[in-house]
């Protein structure tokens, strides 16, 4: 667990230093799960999903192929927009009517993603191929990075 605070400190502060070069939200996104991919070991698939005119579209991943479009109102996803909060799912195949874009993903987090007007406007989307790879010290740090887009 410490060990896991450490990196994602080291993290934050790496993605800190690299968004000071643009403002674009885009950029900003895809370099932060440039890094989030590459640095956490057990990152299978890492993304963003954006609500789009109703729908749940991804924009910019790093992993195996997506899912384009989320069925309304279902999956992990969904349940983080809905509840308007992080989920973390130690086992996709408990979690109610879970999107299997993979099934070689067991275990999920999903942060969401509010614009300067506090509005979610998209979710980040963690997979992992291990079981209870997602706590809290995940939660924490991945809220606070995302909070970087905008900020």
């Amino acid at each position: 667990m410490v060990n896991k605070e450490k990196r994602y400190q080291r993290i934050f502060l790496q993605i800190s230093e690299l968004l000071t070069a643009t403002g674009d939200p885009d950029a900003r996104m895809a370099t932060i799960i440039a890094v989030l991919h590459h640095k956490m070991d057990s990152y299978f698939w890492t993304g963003f999903y954006f609500l789009n005119k109703g729908e749940l579209i991804v924009k910019m991943y790093q992993g195996a192929v997506a899912c384009q479009i989320l069925k309304k109102h279902t999956g992990v996803c969904w349940a983080g927009i809905d509840q308007k909060k992080t989920i973390i799912v130690p086992d996709v195949h408990q979690f109610p009517g879970h999107i299997a874009c993979d099934s070689r993903s067991r275990s999920e987090i999903v942060v969401p993603v509010k614009n300067d007007h506090g509005e979610i406007t998209a979710v980040l989307d963690v997979d992992s191929k291990e079981l209870s790879s997602f706590d809290e010290t995940d939660a924490i740090w991945l809220e606070k990075i995302v909070d970087l887009i905008y900020h």
